[in-house]
């Protein structure tokens, strides 16, 4: 589904990706694990388009350079970012809606996904009409889960989801996730997270970025010998 040939991705004169080989699946939950500045953001942003990259990044055969970055979500692909990034001054179900007027997606196909949003997270319907700036942080990052779950519908990536997030909320927010996994088994879902623990038992699959390189890894504890 998404693979990654000879990926490199630099800021300034600064590499930051390199030489990146691997493939995620259809189906599979990714867990993205390493330490801050190892690489875990700019390989989601190197997805949505938002660096410049060397070598072939596909999705479904397709080379992800020969779309425009703001079309890439309507390829099914959704993305929360590590800082929510809603926009204040919009209520929370426009900033989720965002996506899909973004795509020009028709109006029925809009409610069937707002609809779905909702079933996964039923707390965001009783603040659909609250402005997106009253939320607090561990809500505005489920808005921010709703929100791409509107374009992602075949991917989805969440920065460092768990980030900030007192145990309840994060507990809630595990819980949606694993809700998105049982309404729609084909999903691919790619998370980013620093605590390997967050997300043992969750994740079938799991990579380890350091110093821009990636290897497959465990959630397990070292020593375990799983």
């Amino acid at each position: 589904m998404l693979e990654f040939r000879s990926v490199r991705a630099s800021i300034g004169i600064i590499e930051i990706l390199r030489d990146l080989d691997f493939r995620v699946d259809a189906s599979d939950t990714l867990a993205l694990i390493g330490r801050n500045g190892a690489g875990k953001t700019t390989l989601l942003r190197s997805i949505m388009g938002f660096t410049r990259v060397t070598g072939e990044i596909r999705f479904d055969g397709t080379r992800l350079d020969s779309v425009p970055p703001p079309k890439r979500p309507g390829l099914g692909i959704g993305y929360s970012p590590e800082d929510r990034r809603l926009f204040s001054a919009f209520t929370v179900e426009e900033n989720i809606l965002l996506p899909a007027q973004a795509a020009r997606i028709d109006g029925a196909e809009t409610r069937r996904r707002l609809a779905r949003v909702y079933e996964i997270l039923p707390e965001l319907r009783d603040m659909a009409a609250r402005p997106a700036g009253n939320v607090s942080g561990g809500q505005g990052k489920m808005v921010a889960l709703g929100r791409a779950l509107m374009s992602g519908t075949r991917l989805v990536m969440l920065d460092e989801p768990f980030q900030g997030l007192a145990p309840a909320l994060a507990q809630r927010y595990a819980a949606a996730l694993r809700a998105l996994r049982d309404a729609d088994k084909t999903i691919t879902l790619i998370i980013t997270e620093s605590n390997p623990a967050l997300l043992r038992g969750f994740a079938n699959r799991t990579l380890v970025i350091e110093r821009g390189e990636v290897s497959e890894g465990s959630l397990e504890p070292a020593g375990t010998g799983a």
